[in-house]
């Protein structure tokens, strides 16, 4: 069967059927389909959609096109995967949470993708720390520990991991269809037993409105019930980044103060909660999602999740004293500078994929999909929405190797920073549970 004839049958609006779409899954993992093609059938189904049953076929043709977990524990196995946002360091915390109340958590996380900050690329920065394990050390951590988060190795899902990539670089990122393939292959072929969906709408989303994130939404839980996998989303807020770091191993300080309870960040904190509960609950650890959110924020409060978070960090080969010491462990940028507000009032408006971008011109992203990313830099100290400022007051602070990139990543901010008379009312963080 001709790739060729597959992406035009798709550019010319066909359905294609489950043996096109077979086909054009192993020319993406064999390398049959050239860059070029792929590119093209990803940018051919972003304008042309799929149905519901082409967005299956593909979903499961991605997840046999490598090895497919199934696991022997004493206790469900669970996951979370969020569709991707700025400041977005929750998988760090959910994981060993849920972890410390009783599941079990193989999360198969992805690197950045567009404006996005990736769980692979924060995970990375931790010196040591295997963040593509052998199957048998994967299977291992997640039996002692209750949870690993790693990123896809060559036999999981590959023909998903070459074509993430792809889409990264070619404005192919916001299709439904590829989007939902893309998340569940991985998710599908780890071998849950449950999956929870964080699918953010907002600026700093790829979901931009509302309707378009419960089009989503649906999809992921649609096509993940028709494969046997049960599936629940949370529909959550990115019109301002999740956290108040931006960046990779700025977030995983985030994350190590938010398990320790040095710092919190509001937003953030309900985020986690609210998925960790619905996790437990669907697992059947918890009645239901209010038990389910006591037994997470016992959990946190206790100590128990950082523990887990410690050890999981020691047994993939990262610092037994990381939690300790992250700071002496974690890279450091060349310089910190400030970002003044330009004049006083009430943060208005935050686009924040310009952040994000801010992020990626620093180097913390890839503009191509070979770029390396540059753990170190970043954006701390993010002010929120309705606070309000002096003049000069910092809205952050940029940590970056050099005075230019400093420069074009303060233009960045200072465009997406609106700053008016009145306080503004921020969206709910958690908009809908499905």
């Amino acid at each position: 069967m001709l790739i060729s004839e597959i992406i035009r049958a798709k550019r010319d609006g066909d359905t294609l059927n489950a043996d096109q779409i077979a086909a054009m899954v192993e020319g993406i993992s064999t390398g049959a389909a050239s860059e070029g093609q792929v590119a093209a059938f990803a940018m051919a189904v972003f304008f042309r959609g799929m149905d519901h049953a082409e967005a299956a076929a593909l979903t499961l043709a991605m997840r046999d096109s490598g090895d497919v977990f199934a696991w022997d524990l004493p206790g469900p196995v669970i996951d979370k995967h969020s569709t991707g946002g700025v400041g977005d360091n929750v998988s760090l915390m959910l994981a060993p949470i849920v972890a410390a109340s009783g599941g079990y958590v193989p999360m198969i996380s992805g690197r950045g993708l567009g404006h996005t900050g990736g769980t692979l690329d924060k995970m990375d920065t931790i010196p040591g720390y295997v963040s593509q394990p052998s199957n048998t050390l994967f299977r291992r951590v997640v039996a002692e520990t209750g949870c690993a988060i790693i990123g896809q190795t060559a036999a999981l899902a590959p023909a998903d991991k070459r074509f993430y990539g792809i889409r990264d670089v070619t404005a192919t990122v916001e299709s439904v269809p590829l989007i939902t393939a893309s998340i569940l292959s991985k998710k599908l072929a780890a071998g849950l037993g449950g999956l929870v969906m964080d699918v953010k709408c907002g600026n700093g989303a790829f979901m931009d409105d509302l309707a378009r994130a419960v089009e989503l939404a649906e999809s992921l839980t649609g096509v993940a019930r028709e494969a046997g996998l049960a599936c629940n989303a949370l529909i959550t807020d990115m019109n301002q980044p999740l956290a108040s770091a931006a960046g990779n191993a700025v977030e995983v300080a985030n994350a190590v103060d938010f398990l320790t309870g040095a710092h919190r960040d509001a937003r953030l904190e309900a985020v986690t909660l609210a998925l960790a509960g619905e996790m437990l609950a669907l697992a059947g650890l918890a009645p239901d999602r209010a038990a389910g959110l006591k037994q997470a924020t016992k959990a946190l409060e206790s100590g128990a999740a950082v523990e887990v978070f410690g050890r999981m960090v020691t047994a993939l080969g990262g610092p037994a004293d990381f939690v300790e010491a992250h700071a002496s462990h974690l890279a450091r940028a060349h310089l910190t500078r400030p970002v003044p507000a330009p004049e006083a009032g009430h943060v208005a408006a935050i686009q924040t994929r310009q952040i994000g971008l801010a992020v990626v011109e620093l180097g913390g992203g890839r503009r191509v999909a070979s770029d390396a990313v540059n753990p170190a830099v970043g954006l701390t100290g993010l002010v929120d929405l309705g606070v309000e400022v002096a003049k000069g007051d910092p809205l952050c602070l940029i940590h970056a190797d050099s005075d230019e990139a400093a420069d074009a990543a303060q233009a960045r901010v200072l465009a997406a920073y609106s700053i008016g008379a009145a306080q503004s009312v921020p969206d709910p963080v958690i908009q809908i549970i499905a």
